[in-house]
């Protein structure tokens, strides 16, 4: 049964592009791996939703992606990993995998002064996801918390390292670079994309704690500890799927992924919710 599961392909969702720089990562680190990706952009952002609503569209991406046979699952989105996690994780068989954890044992691997910073959509911050996760593994830590929600249109627009990209980092950071932190937990996955001028703004003596890379390692330890892992040397394949595919979807994509998409698939929502 191991054998055959092994070449099953792993689904990613999301509730749009960010979650692109996961499948990045995981190109980077699992390349023999096949993925399904699916971006529920005709209802994003998941992070101005209530969690209800978030759980709903969570079990419906999860639904389809294991309607498509994957072997795992990874929830690429912080906002459906700090409020529907659990949920996906009781109601459905195949491995689950959130954002949270990956990038919180990361951060406290690699801190030494035990002062950490989150930066995250709205939702992600008012869960307060990572900093409960990060003191519920180290309660000795200190834990300092900033919304930026700009971070994501800049990453969209491709303002990857204009003038008022650096100027909003500068208004976001400073009181997180006043607090003296080490370790930067970037707790959205737009937020890579920006590095280069989070970097720069919050200096080059904090660690960039990239969640989407660490849940990439989760990945690849939980199929190598669970003989899950695609053995074959074959290059993976990929398949993109998405709810709404706007006029500039697909060069966002591309940049984010830094790599060309060949084809892009779009699902109906009414078959979507109607999915057993």
């Amino acid at each position: 049964m191991k054998t055959l599961e092994k070449y099953k392909p792993i689904g990613i969702f999301d509730s749009g592009i960010g979650g692109l720089t996961v499948v990045k990562n995981i190109f980077s680190t699992l390349s023999n791996e096949s993925i399904v990706y699916f971006g529920d952009t005709a209802r994003l952002p998941y992070g101005t939703k209530s969690n209800f609503t978030v759980i709903e569209y969570s079990t419906q991406a999860a639904r389809f992606l294991i309607n498509r046979d994957v072997k795992i699952i990874v929830v690429a989105c912080n906002t459906a990993s700090s409020v529907a996690l659990t949920v996906l994780q009781n109601n459905f068989n195949v491995p689950i995998i959130g954002m949270i954890e990956a990038g919180s044992k990361k951060a406290l691997e690699r801190t030494k002064s035990g002062k950490i910073g989150i930066i995250g959509t709205n939702a992600t911050i008012n869960n307060k996801a990572y900093s409960k996760e990060i003191l519920n593994l180290d309660k000795d830590v200190q834990v300092f918390e900033k919304a930026c929600p700009l971070f994501v249109s800049l990453a969209e627009e491709g303002w990857l390292e204009h003038k008022a990209t650096y100027l909003i980092a500068e208004e976001y950071l400073k009181e997180l670079r006043d607090k003296k932190i080490d370790t930067l937990v970037l707790g959205c996955t737009h937020y890579p994309v920006l590095s280069k001028v989070i970097q720069k703004v919050i200096g080059d003596d904090v660690e960039l704690i990239d969640s989407g890379s660490a849940a990439s390692f989760f990945v690849e330890k939980y199929l190598e500890d669970n003989n899950l892992k695609n053995d074959t040397g074959n290059e993976g394949t990929y398949e993109y799927y998405v709810s709404d595919i706007s006029t500039n979807f697909k060069v966002i994509a591309e940049r984010f992924l830094a790599r060309e998409i060949n084809e892009l698939k779009k699902i109906d929502l009414d078959i979507l919710t109607k999915l057993q």
